[in-house]
This record gives structure tokens, sequence and C-alpha cells, in this order.
């Protein structure tokens, strides 16, 4: 899976949480453009796990902040699998 895919999937999947239907770009950010609380990160990141079969630390998720970040990270993480 190519990153445009991996994008287009996660993009179908944040949809639901993205209640104030802010646009989607590399630079959007979880914090504050989404307003993501860290209930709503758990939720989510569940559902990137699942849908990809893959697992992204504590680590990985502090540092991820910008919707471009949690592509490429995902992109980086089936590829290796």
């Amino acid at each position: 899976m190519d990153r445009a895919e991996v994008d287009q999937k996660i993009r179908s999947l944040i949809e639901p949480f993205n209640k104030k239907g802010v646009e989607i770009s590399d630079s959007t950010t979880f914090a504050n453009d989404l307003e993501f609380d860290s209930l709503t990160v758990m939720d989510f990141v569940a559902e990137i796990e699942d849908t990809f079969d893959i697992i992204i630390s504590m680590n990985q998720q502090a540092e991820i902040e910008t919707y471009g970040q949690l592509v490429d990270a995902v992109h980086k993480l089936q590829a290796g699998s």
C-alpha cells in the first residue's frame, strides 16, 4: 500500500471523529485543529491499528502532532510488517 492509499484509508477513518468538519491536510493538527481529546485519540488510534493491523506505540503517538505525520508513520509501520 503506498502513501496515497494509506492517506485515503485514514481519511475515511477520521470522518466520524471530525465533528467540526475540518478540512484535512498534512498540516492539520489533532489537538488544535480537530480538538481531539485523549479519549478520542485513543479511539482513533485503535481504529487505525485494527484497520492496518499495526501497533502504534505510546512514544510514537506522542510524536505525532499532524495528520501528515500520522500518515507517514502508518505507511512506514505497515510497510515494515
